[in-house]
C-alpha cells in the first residue's frame, strides 16, 4: 500500500486588490497598512493558499483514474506526454514515470529528453501545480542533469495548462525500472546493482485490457484487483452495496470485494484474488462485473435494509491514501 502523503507549507505572495503584499515576519505589522500583525492579516491568507488541498488534482486531464493509479498503486510505469503547442527545441520527448532514481522529481537525459517523476512528496496542496512547475524547470535544465525539488508559485500553471488535454493517456506498465537508463541491457557495476535492487522490491502489476484503470497485482499470499473509478463516491458505494447484498460483487469463486481506497478524490475498490488467478484470468470476470456495476449505478431506488448493512461494511473498510 502506498504511503499517505501530506502537503507541506509554502510561502505565498498575498495581494490586496491588484497589488502584491510583501511577505514579512509573522509578528511584524502587515504591509497592507491594516495595523494588524502579518500573521493575523495577509499572512493568514498566504498560509491558507499554501496548504489548501486540491481534492482532485488530475481532474480535467485525460486518464484521470490512471494518473491516480500511477501515483499511488503502480510501481513501474511510463506514459508519453504531449504538450500544448508541441515540444520545445532540443526536447525530443516528455515521459511521465512513476518514480525516478534517487526519487528525483525530474530528469533531463543527455539527449535532451525529459522524464517527470510522479511519486514524489510535493510542496503544496495542489499536486498538479507542483508537477507543472517541475516539468517547466526540467524543460530548460541542462541535458544530463536531474531536477531538484522546488516550490511552485501559488498562481503558477497546472498540468491542465501545459499538457495537450486532447491527447490520449496510455500507460505502459513495466516489470522493472530499466526505463531509468538508456541501454539498460548493457548496464554494469553500481547501475546494474541499483536496478536489481529496485526491481526486486517492485510488486508485479498488470493493467487489465479493455477496462479503465483496473490493475491486477501479485503479492506473496494472494493477488488483488485495484480498480480506480471516477464515479462519485456515494453513488459508487451504493452500487457496490447493491451488488454485495445480492452476492454478485465478487469476481468468481475464491474472490471477494474487501474494501476500497480513497485517493486524490477518487474511489478505488479492491478485490482479493486467489494466488492462482493471474491477470489474464481476471479480465473476463472483471468485464462481467463492470456490466453488473453499470446496471447497479443506474438504479436510483432507495437501498434495502440488507443493502444499507452492506454499504456500512464497505464504508468501514475504506482507507485514505492521501
Amino acid at each position: 500500500m502506498a504511503k499517505k502523503r501530506r502537503p507541506q507549507t509554502q510561502a505565498a505572495q498575498p495581494r490586496t486588490g491588484n497589488t502584491p503584499v510583501p511577505v514579512v515576519g509573522a509578528r511584524q505589522p502587515c504591509p497592507c497598512g491594516s495595523g494588524r500583525r502579518y500573521k493575523a492579516c495577509h499572512g493568514r491568507e498566504a498560509s491558507h493558499a499554501a496548504v489548501e488541498l486540491v481534492q482532485r488534482p488530475f481532474e480535467g486531464l485525460p486518464g484521470e483514474a490512471d494518473w491516480v493509479a500511477l501515483r499511488e498503486l503502480v510501481p513501474a510505469a511510463t506514459v508519453e506526454l504531449r504538450l500544448k503547442g508541441g515540444l520545445p527545441e532540443g526536447v525530443p520527448s516528455v515521459t511521465l514515470a512513476t518514480v525516478l532514481p534517487m526519487a528525483w522529481p525530474a530528469l533531463r537525459r543527455d539527449n535532451g529528453a525529459v522524464l517527470l517523476g510522479l511519486q514524489n512528496d510535493t510542496a503544496t496542496g495542489d499536486l498538479s501545480r507542483d508537477l507543472a512547475d517541475t516539468l517547466q524547470r526540467a524543460l530548460t535544465a541542462e541535458p544530463g542533469t536531474p531536477v531538484a525539488a522546488g516550490r511552485a508559485a501559488v498562481d503558477g500553471p497546472r498540468l491542465q495548462d501545459l499538457l495537450d488535454t486532447e491527447a490520449p493517456f496510455e500507460p505502459q506498465v513495466h516489470t522493472g525500472f530499466e526505463f531509468w537508463v538508456e541501454n539498460a541491457e548493457n548496464a554494469t557495476g553500481e547501475v546494474a546493482a541499483s536496478l536489481e535492487r529496485a526491481n526486486a522490491a517492485a510488486i508485479p502489476t498488470v493493467r487489465l485490457a479493455g477496462l479503465d484503470a483496473a490493475y491486477w497485482c501479485e503479492t506473496p499470499e494472494k493477488n488483488h484487483l485495484r480498480w480506480v473509478m471516477t464515479v462519485p463516491e456515494e453513488q459508487l458505494l451504493d452500487a457496490l452495496a447493491r451488488l454485495h447484498a445480492a452476492g454478485t460483487s465478487s469476481l468468481g469463486e475464491g474472490t471477494r470485494l474487501v474494501g476500497s481506497f480513497r485517493a486524490h478524490g477518487l474511489t478505488v475498490p479492491v478485490w482479493d484474488l486467489p494466488s492462482s488467478m493471474g491477470a489474464a484470468e481476471t479480465e473476463k470476470p472483471a468485464a462481467a462485473l463492470a456490466e453488473r456495476l453499470a446496471a447497479a449505478l443506474a438504479d436510483d431506488s432507495p437501498l434495502t435494509a440488507d443493502e444499507r448493512r452492506a454499504r456500512g461494511g464497505l464504508t468501514s473498510r475504506q482507507v485514505t491514501l492521501n
